[in-house]
């Protein structure tokens, strides 16, 4: 081995689904504070709390833009989101590299569907051979466990 040869470092492990779901549980928290603030921002607009029709599409279309400004910003960042940092959870690219931001975005997108689909593309990795949910799938991105 000469002095410029570096070993690769072994992989870190996949995460299991449990160690997602306890991630994504925990990061509802920033998630509510988020949407009280975009939530107060719509009352103070209009004056009065929304119930429907065109308001109550922006503001469920912004509760859904700030919480992916949050989670791809996090991801971005560090790989993490408050959420996943207790239980050692990282985002990263299939090669285990930094995930592009084009790849983050995917991500939320094709992750909100599999949570509107009844969390469908979470429990897909139940039965993938390699732990994958959909938007793992469709972003070429893991979520790893990291060491101690």
């Amino acid at each position: 081995m000469t002095p410029t040869d570096h070993p690769t470092p072994p992989a870190a492990p996949r995460s299991h689904l449990g160690w997602r779901l306890l991630g994504l549980g925990y990061d509802l928290f920033p998630a509510f504070g988020l949407w009280f603030l975009v939530a107060a921002i719509f009352v103070a607009l209009r004056g009065d709390a929304i119930t429907g029709g065109a308001w109550g599409l922006a503001e469920f279309l912004a509760l859904w833009l700030v919480t992916g400004a949050y989670a791809v910003a996090s991801w971005r960042r560090g790989g993490q989101t408050l959420g996943m940092r207790p239980w050692r959870l990282k985002v990263v690219a299939a090669d285990a590299s930094p995930a592009p931001l084009s790849a983050l975005c995917v991500r939320y997108a094709v992750g909100s569907v599999s949570l509107l689909a009844l969390g469908a593309g979470f429990w897909w990795a139940l039965f993938d051979h390699n732990r994958l949910t959909w938007h793992d799938r469709a972003s070429g991105t893991r979520i790893v466990r990291l060491a101690k």
